[in-house]
């Protein structure tokens, strides 16, 4: 598991979080999962073109935050 921290901002807002990257997933689990100061809140999987899809969401973030923090993701190419 790797662990990367991103930000993204949104209405002039940044937002913080940390992301683990479960490199070797299975179905099991969601590739990424989100964390907000220690807090899981998201998890992210690809889809059959490599897009990422919200797998969870416990959290209940806004999804224009969650499909940045997707679009932020993707643009890394993990």
């Amino acid at each position: 598991m790797e662990t990367i921290k991103i930000s993204v901002a949104k209405d002039k807002q940044v937002y913080e979080f940390e992301v683990h990257d479960f490199a070797h997933h299975e179905g099991e689990r969601c590739k990424f999962e989100v964390y907000d100061q220690g807090t899981f809140i998201a998890a992210f999987e690809p889809d059959d073109h490599e897009y990422l899809r919200i797998c969870k969401n416990p959290g209940k973030v806004d999804q224009e935050v969650l499909h940045l923090i997707a679009d932020k993701l993707e643009s890394m190419h993990l």
